[in-house]
């Protein structure tokens, strides 16, 4: 069994866990209109981390950083520290894997000529060595860069790891930065809402972007060892269907069949809900009403995160289902913000408001540029 043992969030709405749910739960949104900020002339909306107060807790969490990090490394290694604190985990133990999820990383430096010069930062690979380092590991780390469906390819490939034996803990952390790199090619695409987003509803016009650092450390564990209550990553698929540079299938098909694979032996009445990927793009919201009324799940509850954090890009697949977990472990079903009236072709169970379950399982669900898709399974342990 693949056991959470330990996990936290950075983004606007704090620099906790335990904080992000519980501002979730109550209806709250980071989100903000930024105007004039990187730039790029267009306001947009957007969920930004507070620097302010992360430098500050970052400080006195590491009062002597080895190196000068850069914003993205520092909330990067903070939420790492904060769940590895919380699992009780050794950090350094060889038999201890880093894993780091990111679409862009420090892909701002070059916009900032003065910082970090004749470096090698603006690397993912430099990224993950720093992270790891900072804890005194020295496995080589793992890095995943997959689109949207990074953080779901992070935490797949750290229960691959955990299960074939080589380790006993992994860390894995997704995290994404704002930068006028990424914000202008978003309107380049004509995806961005003027206004907060709204999931699946029908008046959506587009997604809001965030930033955020969400880390996870993870544990095999025997079934003698489970601990009532805990949350298990049972299973998990990826699929492509190479549909296009920018979009997964009209038809939903590499989610259907993501969604098929880890459905094999379970039933319907089994799912508590669905975390969909949710951006509130035309597209993307009709194509995964698609893929989940192709698989027998558009009467299963569905819920989105986007309208709270925005899509964070690298991060969204670990900060969702860290989000996800924390309701599952309360036998709680979020609410959709922005949504209010049905908007696909096929109508899916949208929340509206947060409901008990006794349930024991939600799936998570991503999509991405290139026409990638995943399905991630978690389970409360009885």
């Amino acid at each position: 069994m693949i056991r959470i043992a330990g996990e936290n969030i950075v983004s606007s709405l704090g620099l906790s866990a335990e904080e992000n749910y519980r501002r979730v739960a109550a209806g709250e949104s980071g989100l903000r209109l930024c105007e004039g900020l990187y730039g790029v002339s267009e306001p947009f909306m957007a969920s930004l981390i507070d620097d302010r107060a992360l430098n500050e807790q970052f400080h006195r969490l590491c009062p002597a950083p080895p190196v000068r990090y850069t914003p993205l490394e520092q909330a990067a290694v903070y939420s790492a520290a904060c769940a590895i604190e919380a699992a009780g985990m050794d950090a350094a133990h060889p038999r201890v894997l880093f894993i780091l999820s990111s679409v862009k990383g420090n892909v701002a430096l070059p916009e900032r000529p003065n910082e970090h010069a004749g470096t090698d930062r603006i690397h993912l690979w430099k990224t993950a060595q720093l992270v790891a380092r900072h804890f005194g590991n020295r496995n080589t780390p793992v890095t995943v860069s997959n689109a949207c469906i990074s953080g779901a390819c992070a935490l797949l490939t750290a229960r691959r790891e955990l299960l074939s034996g080589r380790y006993d803990g992994v860390v894995a952390v997704g995290v994404d930065r704002l930068s006028k790199f990424i914000v202008s090619g978003f309107q380049s695409l004509k995806a961005l809402s003027p206004t907060p987003c709204r999931p699946f509803d029908a008046d959506r016009c587009g997604l809001n972007l965030g930033e955020a650092a969400a880390a996870v450390a993870l544990r095999r564990e025997d079934a003698t060892e489970a601990r009532p209550g805990s949350i298990l990553l049972a299973d998990g698929a990826v699929r492509n269907d190479a549909s296009h540079i920018t979009a997964p299938s009209r038809t939903g098909e590499g989610l259907y069949r993501a969604l098929r694979r880890i459905m094999q032996e379970r039933r319907r009445e089994e799912i508590a809900f669905i975390n969909a990927h949710g951006t509130a793009t035309l597209y993307n919201d009709e194509m995964e009403a698609v893929a989940l009324h192709r698989a027998g799940l558009d009467a299963v509850h569905v819920n989105g995160l986007k309208a709270s954090f925005g899509h964070t890009l690298g991060a969204a697949g670990i900060l969702e289902s860290i989000i996800s977990a924390r309701a599952l472990r309360n036998g709680t079903i979020l609410k959709t913000q922005g949504f209010r009236q049905q908007g696909t072709i096929h109508p899916l169970h949208v929340s509206v408001e947060n409901i008990p379950t006794k349930r024991q399982y939600f799936i998570k669900t991503l999509s991405g540029f290139g026409g990638c898709n995943a399905a991630l399974l978690f389970k409360k342990s009885d």
